[in-house]
C-alpha cells in the first residue's frame, strides 16, 4: 500500500482536480477522494474543503458559462430546472451539488442569465456543506 502514501501536497491536488471534474458533466466521485484524502491527512482539514469546495464550483461555474453561451431555444423553455429557477433564482443553486439534477441547474442558471456572483455564491456554500459532512465521517 504504499502506492497510495501520496504526499499531503499531491493529494490535495489531486482532489482539487477531482472536484472540479467531478461538477461538469464528467462522470466522477469527489466525496470518495475528500474522504480518501482526509484518512490519509486528517490534519489537512482546512485545505481539503477548501480545495474541494474551490474546485467544485469551478466546475459548476463551467456547466454555468456553458448555458450562458448556450442559444435561446423556444424547446428548452419547459424543463423543470427552468421552472425552479425562475421561482427561486441563484439561492437554487445551493443544490448544485445534487448527483444528476445539480449538474442540470448550473447549465440552467446560466442559460437564464442569472448574475453570477449569487450563482457562485450559493453554489460554493452547497458543495461546502456537503463536503464537510463528508469529511466528519472520514476523521477520527
Amino acid at each position: 500500500m504504499d502506492w497510495l502514501d501520496l504526499s499531503a501536497d499531491a493529494g490535495l491536488a489531486g482532489l482539487f482536480a477531482a472536484s472540479f471534474l467531478a461538477a461538469t458533466l464528467l462522470p466522477g466521485g469527489s466525496e470518495a477522494a475528500l474522504f480518501a484524502f482526509l484518512r490519509l491527512h486528517p490534519d489537512a482539514l482546512a485545505p481539503a474543503l477548501a480545495l474541494a469546495t474551490a474546485g467544485n464550483t469551478l466546475g459548476g461555474m463551467t456547466s454555468w458559462a456553458c448555458g450562458r453561451w448556450l442559444p435561446k431555444w423556444r424547446r428548452l423553455e419547459t424543463l423543470p430546472q427552468l421552472a425552479t429557477l425562475r421561482r427561486w433564482g441563484s439561492p437554487a443553486l445551493l443544490f448544485a451539488w445534487a448527483p444528476l439534477i445539480g449538474d442540470a441547474l448550473c447549465v440552467a442558471a446560466g442559460w437564464l442569465r442569472l448574475g453570477w456572483l449569487p450563482c457562485a455564491a450559493f453554489m460554493a456554500l452547497g458543495k461546502f456543506a456537503r463536503y464537510w459532512l463528508v469529511a466528519q465521517g472520514a476523521l477520527p
